[in-house]
């Protein structure tokens, strides 16, 4: 499907929303939030030790708690946004104060939404992948919707999802592959990042120069990428002059392996959020109901 833009289902404004979880992803969504908009009263978050309960609230001046049914309830939008491991543990804490009018999103990487429609009776699920780029609100989210969501449950997720990035809308079977391209994605780029600065200041250029070469030219890449009607493919091409330097350098990379690495550590990635998603659904298979 191509990306969507956020669905406003008419004189709706910005819901409330509960967020659960109050590490990297959680806090980033909750700040991107506030600069869409969001008054702070209509946000809260959940964290599960004090210390880091008191220090999300002095950087967002969000409200932030320990206990997670308190936190959701009465709040449109819950958010879970804590690690797959943990997943169990907090639905049996929430399970019985969600409420069929509220929408359940995670983000949750390769934990299915059957996991959490198994034990969230009647309520609807979206599943998400979103990208650390949210921070700046250049994020790239993946979602898709369970068996229990329809047209305006779809687009209060959407709603929130979107004031941090783009979205997409995709079937749940692709996202797995989504993790590993998009969600895992940022870190290729950071290590690309990391390797062409340290391969500029073996060639000579002091660190400040290599650093800000290398910023500048993935974040200029990348702009032009996203703007042109040209693949990446036509445009290393025209970058890319027989016998040339650019050539070169290709050259090396393809005897290298750079298209095999790449392949295999995607596939890696995906294989992955697979196996964490067949753990979680053996683990909510062996709890007791």
């Amino acid at each position: 499907m191509p990306a969507t833009e956020p669905r406003i289902i008419p004189g709706m404004s910005h819901p409330t929303v509960a967020i659960v979880g109050a590490g990297s992803m959680g806090e980033i969504l909750a700040e991107g939030l506030v600069r869409a908009g969001w008054e702070t009263a209509n946000l809260i978050l959940v964290a599960r030790r004090e210390e880091r309960a008191r220090e999300v609230e002095r950087l967002t001046a969000i409200t932030t708690l320990l206990d997670p049914v308190e936190a959701i309830t009465g709040r449109d939008v819950v958010v879970i946004a804590v690690k797959p491991k943990d997943v169990d543990f907090l639905l049996k804490q929430i399970s019985d104060a969600v409420e069929p009018s509220q929408v359940v999103v995670t983000l949750a990487a390769g934990v299915p939404i059957a996991v959490f429609e198994d034990a969230l009776e009647g309520i609807a699920v979206v599943r998400a992948m979103p990208n650390t780029p949210a921070a700046v609100d250049e994020g790239m989210t993946a979602f898709c919707g369970g068996t229990r969501v329809n047209g305006d449950s779809l687009a209060l997720a959407d709603m929130v999802l979107s004031a941090v990035g783009e979205t997409i809308q995709l079937s749940e079977d692709l996202l797995d592959a989504v993790t590993a391209v998009s969600g895992t994605g940022p870190a290729y780029v950071f290590l690309l990042a990391e390797a062409l600065t340290e391969a500029a200041i073996r060639e000579g250029l002091p660190h400040h120069a290599a650093e800000k070469l290398v910023i500048q030219t993935l974040r200029g890449a990348g702009a032009l990428l996203s703007v042109s009607d040209k693949s990446a493919f036509r445009l290393r091409a025209e970058v890319t002059s027989p016998g040339g330097t650019t050539a070169a350098a290709m050259h090396e990379l393809e005897e290298g392996g750079f298209r095999a690495l790449m392949e295999t550590a995607v596939r890696a990635a995906a294989q992955r959020s697979e196996e964490l998603g067949a753990a979680a659904m053996e683990r909510a298979q062996e709890a007791p109901k």
